[in-house]
């Protein structure tokens, strides 16, 4: 590798993961914040919330990745300096998340199959439903926002996405203080967590309603021929194509958040304390993840507007650098949460029961965290050649296979014979980090043979000139 060459991409990847890294914190503060008020309102509470939050992410991740197939395609467009067409895409993929909103939306207000897998107890239960209750209705909001932040992601401005981010996540504390613990003097009740669903409801559609504000009035929109005009009619061709990308990119998406997902289902069988303190390891995992998602993001939208203006040894060459760049953040920060977990781990919760439940999982965190960041810029290099089919099968093997059946034998001791060391949710975190572990593998060398492919049909191109 050329450390030259390493470092000018680094220089361009940078400057568009930033504001992704942090738009994504804020969007991670909406858990991270309800976590820790649930946490200290009661045991009962977060025992929901972990079981509530795992059912609203399987709906809501699998039509995101659907809608966000805007990102790939209107990068490529914006690439090669096809605006017009890049503004009708986004009004096409605004009636394709209407339309998954229904479905996501009847799924979360008759959570019963849920229920059913988490086999929770009636008093869990109940809260359970009144927190996707109020999900329920935030989820069109949620798949709006959504297109907006693809789109602004594809035309390199993540910066007007990060700042909506921030503001839903300032009206959002609040809210989750007022409502989860109660305000006795303003007669506002103590909602626990169905008041951390209502807050998010009421910030998704604050941000989508200043997002469409934007999209109408900032001069910045006029080249994309979004001001001074409705919603476009849907057009069949437009919402087959995003749907012949997105529906793959949504089921890898889903596949890849489900096989995390239900490990707490499956450790809710297990007991309030379990699940507790996976809670906790699962929402310090998923923070760390901000940074390697930051990094693919701006890979992938470099990617794509390369292939767009047809730079295609330029795009190969930032895809692998962009991997190798996630790579080691993740091992340099997952060193540092290693070393600092029993630190980190108190500022959740000073039950000392639940603290034991969750150190053993933090320390799977460094392993987890680098095979989490070298698969996922690989996934979002791919989506940016508009491959994504591949991807699919092999987050299936890995994901589903290795990582949640495997979990799930080792953590229920099926067939016997299992150290005591690996039952329970250890199990979950060990079969998940080894299926991370071989998504990454498997995506890796499958960039690696697009990427060759892509320099071959380079040289071609350069040779017929």
């Amino acid at each position: 590798m050329n450390p030259a060459g390493f470092v000018a991409s680094v220089r361009r990847i940078v400057p568009l993961a930033w504001p992704v890294f942090i738009g994504q914190l804020a969007v991670l503060g909406f858990s991270t914040v309800d976590t820790v008020l649930v946490a200290r309102h009661s045991s009962t509470d977060l025992a929901a919330l972990a079981v509530g939050s795992a059912a609203f992410v399987t709906v809501f991740i699998g039509l995101m990745g659907v809608v966000l197939a805007i990102s790939p395609i209107v990068g490529q467009l914006f690439g090669a300096g096809r605006e017009a067409e890049a503004g009708a895409q986004l009004h096409q993929a605004m009636w394709l998340a209407l339309g998954l909103a229904l479905v996501g939306s009847t799924l979360l207000l008759f959570p019963a199959p849920f229920l059913a897998l988490s086999q929770a107890g009636p008093e869990v239960a109940s809260k359970i439903r009144g927190y996707l209750l109020a999900l329920a209705f935030s989820l069109p909001a949620s798949l709006l926002f959504t297109i907006y932040r693809g789109f602004n992601t594809a035309v390199s401005r993540p910066k007007a996405v990060m700042a909506l981010q921030i503001g839903g996540l300032a009206l959002k504390v609040p809210l989750s203080i007022a409502l989860v613990g109660g305000v006795p003097a303003l007669d506002v009740p103590a909602l626990g967590v169905q008041g951390c669903g209502i807050a998010t409801l009421v910030a998704m559609w604050a941000q989508v309603i200043v997002a469409w504000v934007v999209l109408r009035r900032d001069p910045f929109y006029a080249r994309f021929a979004l001001r001074g005009r409705g919603l476009d009619r849907p057009q069949p061709a437009s919402l087959k194509a995003l749907l012949k990308l997105g529906v793959p990119m949504g089921l890898s998406i889903l596949i890849e958040v489900t096989g995390f997902a239900f490990m707490a289902i499956f450790i809710a069988r297990l007991g309030e304390t379990p699940v507790a303190g996976h809670q906790i390891a699962a929402n310090l995992v998923a923070l760390l993840f901000m940074m390697p998602l930051g990094l693919a993001n701006a890979t992938g939208t470099l990617v794509a507007q390369r292939i767009g203006a047809a730079d295609l040894a330029d795009a190969c060459r930032l895809g692998r650098h962009g991997v190798l760049l996630a790579l080691v953040v993740a091992l340099v920060v997952g060193g540092a949460v290693f070393a600092l977990r029993g630190a980190i781990v108190g500022l959740y919760t000073t039950d000392a029961a639940v603290i034991a439940a969750a150190l053993p999982l933090v320390a799977w965190v460094t392993l987890f965290h680098a095979a989490d960041a070298v698969q996922t810029a690989a996934a979002f290099v791919l989506r940016a050649w508009h491959v994504a089919t591949a991807p699919l099968v092999i987050y299936a093997v890995a994901l589903w296979g290795v990582g949640l059946a495997g979990g799930y034998v080792l953590a229920f001791n099926i067939g016997g014979g299992m150290p005591a060391a690996w039952h329970g949710a250890p199990g979950f975190w060990m079969a998940s980090t080894a299926g991370l572990a071989v998504a990454a593998a498997g995506l890796s060398a499958f960039m690696g043979a697009v990427h060759r492919a892509k320099r071959r049909e380079a040289l071609e191109i350069a040779s017929a000139r």
